[in-house]
Parts: structure tokens; sequence; C-alpha cells
């Protein structure tokens, strides 16, 4: 559902206000002010909830020397679907009276079960939309951490390792769950595709959180996930298409491939262009807020125009971020951006976790156990078919190719993505789709920890490996 709203003229509150009474879907007229209020008092309730799971969360995972953004994704957990469903969305197919928070709403406002269906609604697109933004913070971040000529110094091993981290797992699982499951063909291919993806946002939290992002193995998962986004986008638009059609739109597949390319590069040389009047144009405003609210206009432009042409947002934001970090104003940026990405990011993970439906791994359960079995092998492939990209890494000598394997291997919310279409195309049945969500959660929750254990050893920045060399 996408929303146009004028901010010329308006205040903050009346960009909230505007925002919040479009999307009620069965606001009256007459009761626009009302119905504005109770889903502004939904979001507040779900935000307290999500600020508490992820701070509770991410305490207890740090005290037990494991990463916080896993504490996060299980603080989502306990107050999502899998547990107390405090938080819960209407696209998992459950109602406002299964939300406890929307519950709590309409007996402390005492509104009708109507009025909170529409609040319900409302409240679940604005944390959605909440939590989209605070992962275009989060890469923008990212970016703004990352150096790009050290980036580009470890592209062709990022390439490698993105290009066997998506053709392995998904040849090897599309392959066996034909030949030893004899799950039809393109239920399979789906499956197999669903495997590639590589979820650059909880990896790239990890890495920060470690002190890794800038290291020789940190760039090039790093820029391999980068990748890995822009060919899971082309491989779900084929298997998409072949869903619907039976049948590979190549028009649509190099679509995706030349606007990629010419995106990533023409982003980051036009802005290492304007860098330089960036920083003149800074230096010459006057008013508060001068830095960080230009450079989020450049970050939402490039994002903008990723999302419009069928990429992801999220790679715009990661480009802004790349651009400028190479000017004088990065340190300065780093530092205002932090309150903004703690506000948003952990909506993200949070509801990434909220999402999680950890009843598909209840064996007791006879519609389970099929997709068990799918999803034991599921997990193997995916797991093994990232791991072994980290030996595909050459020119790099004393590197931590265990490292970078595990690096790749979380799917987070890339491979609920594959999900979600591949069950509202009728493509996956209940086994197929539940063995998807398990692979997903499995690779999501072990691959922080594991991504420390292996990180223990020293440190290794870049530049260290060529000068022992």
């Amino acid at each position: 559902m996408t929303h146009s709203i004028a901010w010329a003229n308006h205040s903050l509150p009346d960009f909230f206000s505007s925002f919040l009474i479009a999307t009620v879907p069965d606001a009256a007229p007459g009761a626009e002010s009302a119905s504005s209020s109770l889903v502004l008092a939904a979001v507040l309730l779900t935000l307290i909830v999500i600020y508490a799971a992820s701070k509770i969360g991410a305490e207890i995972c740090t005290r037990i020397n494991l990463p916080a953004v896993l504490g996060e994704l299980v603080g989502g957990v306990v107050v999502g679907i899998s547990a107390l469903h405090l938080i819960v969305f209407p696209e998992g197919g459950f109602e406002a009276a299964d939300s406890l928070v929307i519950s709590f709403l309409q007996l402390t406002a005492n509104i009708s079960s109507t009025t909170a269906t529409a609040v319900f609604q409302s409240e679940s697109e604005v944390i959605s939309v909440l939590a989209e933004l605070g992962v275009v913070i989060l890469l923008f971040e990212v970016g703004l951490e990352s150096d790009l000529k050290e980036l580009l110094k470890v592209g062709p091993q990022a390439t490698v390792v993105a290009v066997v981290g998506v053709a392995a797992p998904f040849i090897a699982g599309t392959l066996g769950l034909v030949a030893l499951f004899g799950v039809p063909l393109i239920p399979a291919i789906f499956a197999g595709a669903a495997l590639t993806a590589t979820s650059i946002g909880i990896t790239s939290r990890v890495l920060t959180e470690l002190g890794k992002l800038n290291t020789t193995e940190g760039q090039i998962i790093l820029g391999a996930a980068v990748l890995d986004d822009v060919l899971g986008i082309i491989v779900l638009a084929v298997v998409a298409g072949l869903a619907k059609t039976g049948e590979i739109e190549i028009g649509n597949v190099v679509y995706l491939i030349v606007s990629a390319a010419v995106f990533l590069i023409g982003a980051i040389l036009v802005g290492r262009l304007l860098n330089p009047y960036f920083v003149v144009l800074i230096n010459k405003m006057k008013t508060r807020g001068e830095l960080l609210l230009t450079s989020l206009v450049f970050a939402f432009i490039l994002s903008y125009i990723g999302g419009a042409i069928r990429l992801e947002a999220i790679l715009g934001s990661f480009a802004a971020g790349l651009v400028l970090a190479e000017t004088e104003k990065q340190e300065d940026l780093q530092k205002q951006l932090s309150p903004i990405a703690d506000m948003l990011v952990p909506i993200f993970f949070v509801t990434v976790g909220a999402k999680t439906d950890l009843g598909v791994l209840n064996p007791t359960n006879p519609v389970n156990q099929e997709g068990l079995i799918l999803a034991i092998f599921l997990i193997i492939i995916a797991i093994i078919g990232k791991l072994i990209t980290g030996l595909t890494v050459f020119g790099k000598p004393g590197i931590n190719r265990l490292a970078v394997g595990i690096g790749m291997i979380p799917r987070g919310e890339v491979g609920l993505v594959f999900v979600s279409v591949g069950a509202a195309s009728g493509t996956l049945n209940k086994a197929t789709e539940a063995a998807i969500i398990m692979m997903v959660i499995v690779t999501t929750f072990v691959a922080p920890p594991l991504l420390r254990l292996v990180f223990q050893d020293k440190p290794q920045a870049i530049g260290e490996v060529e000068t022992k060399s």
C-alpha cells in the first residue's frame, strides 16, 4: 500500500496524523481524527514492546558473549507469533484478536471489534514501513563505515564468492529435492532459489558489532552479500515468472542485470564527482541538522531509484553510504546518524523475529513431519552451499576462509521474501513452505554466534595479509 504525502507546510505531528489517517482503511470521513489517534496509540504500544524486547534480548546476549543482534531476533520471537503474540501481522493470517497489543488497546479504549480490525491493519503497516526504513538506515550506516577503495580491492574475490554462493545451493537444492524427494520441478526450483539468499542486514550488523567490518574477510563478505542481493532479486524474478507462465522471461532478466550494474556503478561514480559540491553545500548552511538531513536526502534519493527500477532500496542506501564515506564529513555524519539507527534498526530485527513461526519445528504435528524431512535436507544444503564459498577466495593467503563462508549463511528477511512470493503464487505446498521457513530460521539464528566464534582468534585488518605475504 503506497501513500503520497505532501511535506510542504506541514509540521511533524501533521505528517504523522496524515500518514496514520491515510493508512486506516475503514475510517469514516467524520471519524478521521479519532481513527488516527487510535492508530498512533497502537503504534506507540507496539514500539514500547519492540524496544523493550530488543534491549532485554541484546543485553542478555551481550552478557553471555553472543552478538546483540541475536538478542534482538530472539526478543522478536518471544513477543511475536511463536510465543506471547504481543506483535502479529495480518500477512501471516492473523487477526486483530490474535494481537495482545490490539486487545489491550480495545479493552482500555473501549473500541468495537470492527474498529480494532481497522487499527490492526494500519498499525501493522506502519510498523512494517518503519522496519523497512530501519534496514535502509542500517545499510546507509554500513556504507559509511566501509572503505570503497578496499571494497573494490576485494571485488574479484567477492564476485566469485557471490556467484558460487548462489549457484551451488540453487543447483544442489533443486536437483536434490527432485531426485531424492520427488518434489515437482517448479516448487523445487523455487525452494532452490530461496537457498541463494544472504541477509546483508544481519551479516553486516554482526560484523559491525564484532569490529570486523573493515577486515579483509568482512569486506569480502559485505561485497559478496551485496552482489548476492542483486543476484537473488534476478533469481526471484526468473522463478516467479516461471511459476506464473511456465516460461522464463529473458527480457526481464536482461533488464534487471543491466539496471543493477548501471545503478550501482553509476551511483558511485556520480556520487564521487558530486562529493566536493556536497561538502561546500554543507559548509554554507547555517541551520541545525544540515549534515544529517542533507545526507539522508541523498541516501533516500538513491534508495528510491533502487526501488523504482525493481531493485532493492537498501542497495541505494548502501551506495550512498559508500559515497559519503569518502568525504571529510564522514566521522561527523556517523556520529549524527547513530541515534537514528539506534531508534529504527531494532524495529527491523525484532519484526523479523516476530514474524518467525517456530511452530513449524514441532515434530509432534503430523503436518510438519514431511516438512521437517525436507527442512533437514535444505538446512544442510543451505549451510554447506555457503561454507564452500570461503574455499573459492583467491589471492589472499592466510585469510579466514571459514569466516567468509559463515558470513554468507544467514537468510533472514531475504529468505522470507522468497517464501511469501512462492506461497502467494500457489507454487509451494504446506510441507515445502514449512521446510523453507525452517531453513530460514536455522540459518538466521546459527550464523551470528558462529561468526563470533570463528573471529575470536585474532583481528586481521585489511593489508595485514598482504604485508605478511
